[in-house]
């Protein structure tokens, strides 16, 4: 289903917004608008990466766990490769993944996505009822999967 949106629908998109844009405003300022885009896009890219490096680098000296710097860095590159197709739709995508606070708001939103997913994908697997719910939200305890478990006799 997102192979087909990307492959077809958003080319459709960017091809009525260069025909309405471009008539109303013209070939020139159109395609004048798609180049400075991609030079603005560059150096945001480029400040916001090296930025993201930055943060990578410091979360390894102090012993962190790199994972959330490496997802921010991966939403980084997808914005630069959005900025780098011509088009408005693809721009304003881009534009706002170089955004900190809309790559943390698409974060929390992916994050739930999985969640969802795992625990369907546990419960059509044959899951147990226990092993298919979520610890509610205000949990701050680790939960350990009790489905597999050995006795261990004590001598």
């Amino acid at each position: 289903m997102w192979l087909f949106v990307l492959l077809v629908i958003v080319p459709i998109i960017e091809i009525a917004l260069f025909v309405k844009i471009g008539g109303l405003i013209g070939l020139g300022p159109t395609i004048a608008i798609v180049i400075l885009t991609a030079l603005l896009g560059s150096w945001l890219l480029k400040r916001e990466g090296l930025a993201a490096l930055a943060r990578l680098e410091a979360a390894v000296l102090r012993g962190d766990d790199p994972s959330p710097v490496l997802i921010d860095g991966i939403l980084i590159l997808a914005a630069g490769l959005l900025l780098l197709t011509p088009g408005f739709f693809t721009d304003t995508i881009g534009f706002l993944l170089l955004l900190p606070p809309t790559r943390a708001a698409f974060i929390r939103w992916a994050g739930r996505q999985i969640v969802r997913r795992v625990v369907i994908l546990r419960r059509g697997r044959g899951g147990h009822g226990a092993e298919a719910r979520r610890a509610p939200r205000s949990s701050r305890t680790t939960i350990i999967d009790g489905v597999d478990y050995t006795v261990i006799e004590e001598d």
